[in-house]
């Protein structure tokens, strides 16, 4: 019986993401249908490939109330990452690649899928302050009567 199976008494953890994570559904060599998740590099100066993960098709549900799709993992569980790394060239100049794997967690798989909640939104919100001071600088001041005259009396 595989770790995703028996998922009736055990805690979840739910995992919500974009539907541009997801690659198309495939079949595996016993079978089973699978998908391939990617996961954002949370560092943006990180130029390495995004690692990735696979789950079985039926695990990923559309968002009802939008473009995001969603899953269920079992809390205690822990999920293989594979990310590909360059290992050299050949003689002809081409790459080599090779895997890059390790075991993470569920939740710090949730974590590291919902990274993109965290960032820090200050310098937009600094930004918004700065351009409000200025309209507020700018404001109309009359300069004589003429100017506090209304044209449609």
């Amino acid at each position: 019986m595989s770790n995703y199976e028996n998922r009736q008494d055990r805690a979840e953890v739910t995992i919500k993401f974009g539907r541009g994570l997801m690659d198309e559904p495939f079949t595996s060599k016993n079978g089973k249908e699978l998908v391939e998740i990617k996961i954002p590099n949370q560092d943006p100066d990180d130029r390495r490939p995004w690692e990735s993960f696979v789950v079985p098709a039926n695990f990923v549900h559309d968002n009802q109330y939008g473009k995001g799709v969603w899953m269920k993992l079992p809390e205690d569980g822990t999920t293989r990452l594979t990310r590909p790394i360059r290992q050299g060239q050949d003689e002809q100049g081409k790459p080599i690649w090779g895997k890059e794997t390790r075991e993470v967690s569920n939740t710090e798989l949730k974590s590291l899928m919902e990274s993109y909640k965290e960032k820090s939104r200050s310098s937009v919100m600094g930004d918004l302050t700065a351009r409000q001071s200025e309209a507020s600088d700018r404001a109309f001041t009359p300069r004589s009567d003429r100017d506090r005259d209304l044209p449609f009396r």
